[in-house]
């Protein structure tokens, strides 16, 4: 989904001899997604990318489904998952369909002693506290608060971060994470009204070459199992790469909304889609500026997605009591809109400071064990006058 990226030494035709100084071959290694006919990148190694030494008995990690049918306004309070100290055990996941899967993690220590590689979802990690490094295969790339990070799935990575206290909003796409082919050109480019461009967006740097024999863990997970592999060499050990399938970062205060006169659609909000469900921002921006604007958003029914909301920060004039970390679930099948008095409220106002991040899935999503234990019951009954 990228543009076109390269970083350190490649040889000037693919799929030729590259020597090292001491007259070794270089390991090609073909990163591909949709079997060789989509986007690509070619990476070149030190040593050949395959050298398992021995294995680890496999682990379930498998979400348990606590409820799979339902048709009720759910919320949950994020905040609530408690911290652990590794980033794998950390991650709770709380909604799944077999599109997506929404997953909360609150990491407190870097993931040091192995590396982690998801073989069956590009993983989307929105930053909601916390900063660090994301050390990968390309290169790293330093993140902060309202950082969007884009990992291709096969991709090995690490995290280091910089803070004990993390919050972060995964979301696991069993198909690829792409931006919204409206944005785009027929060459590929984000096009003029797109909320964002290809300045916004920001690749892997710093590529450093670990020429090292030894024994190396890649925790890889595939089909809800995550299996401990071992290499007997460094898997950074890349040269240089080049291509379009490598890991970005993408920060939600680079989203530029677009506003109208009146209420605009969901919509105009999308920063990535995928198969069967789209992710969108919802920033600071300017209300409406019909003289008679309601800027509050209109009743609306989902009769075919589920909308979750993450909350992030700042003040949703169209709800009540909303707290930091919080997700709503609107179900298909019934409407929902702004609690009572927020329309009243509304009227006159020209600005949010709301900073969100919204799902949308068009097939009904489930609800895990997880979950339940971090529901606020009530929500179901708020819009009671």
């Amino acid at each position: 989904m990228p543009h076109y990226h390269k970083l350190g030494n490649i040889p000037h035709k693919r799929h030729t001899q590259f020597r090292k100084p001491n007259d070794e071959l270089y390991s090609e290694q073909l990163f591909s997604t949709e079997g060789f006919s989509n986007d690509y990148s070619l990476m070149y190694h030190v040593y050949p990318p395959t050298q398992i030494i021995k294995t680890e008995p496999q682990v379930s990690v498998a979400p348990t489904v606590a409820e799979e049918k339902m048709l009720r306004h759910r919320s949950f309070d994020g905040f609530q998952v408690k911290p652990e100290k590794d980033f794998l055990q950390s991650r709770k996941p709380i909604l799944v369909n077999n599109d997506c899967h929404l997953v909360l993690a609150a990491p407190q220590e870097s993931m040091t002693g192995y590396f982690y590689k998801n073989t069956d979802a590009d993983e989307m990690i929105f930053v909601h506290e916390g900063s660090g490094t994301l050390k990968t295969q390309y290169g790293s790339l330093a993140f902060g608060y309202g950082d969007y990070l884009v990992i291709p799935r096969g991709t090995i990575y690490q995290i280091e971060f910089a803070t004990s206290e993390n919050r972060l909003f995964i979301v696991e796409s069993f198909s690829p994470i792409r931006y919204p082919k409206r944005y785009l050109s027929k060459n590929g480019q984000l096009l003029e009204h797109s909320p964002y461009c290809e300045r916004d967006i920001r690749t892997p740097q710093n590529l450093l070459t670990f020429d090292e024999k030894g024994d190396f863990l890649i925790r890889a997970k595939k089909k809800g199992m995550l299996y401990g592999l071992h290499y007997g060499t460094h898997p950074f050990d890349v040269i240089g790469w080049d291509g379009c399938c490598y890991p970005f970062a993408f920060s939600i205060h680079d989203f530029e909304p677009i506003t109208g006169r009146v209420h605009q659609p969901p919509p105009v909000h999308q920063t990535f889609e995928a198969h069967n469900f789209v992710v969108c921002s919802f920033c600071p921006r300017l209300f409406d500026y019909h003289p008679q604007a309601i800027p509050a958003p209109y009743n609306h029914s989902n009769i075919d997605s589920d909308e979750v909301l993450y909350y992030v920060d700042g003040d949703f004039m169209s709800r009540k009591n909303v707290t930091r970390g919080m997700i709503t679930l609107h179900p298909a099948g019934i409407p929902h809109g702004p609690h009572p008095g927020a329309v009243q409220k509304s009227l006159g106002a020209k600005e949010t400071k709301e900073l969100a991040v919204m799902v949308d899935t068009f097939h009904p999503l489930m609800l895990t064990r997880e979950a339940l234990g971090i529901e606020n019951n009530d929500y179901v009954m708020s819009w009671a006058e």
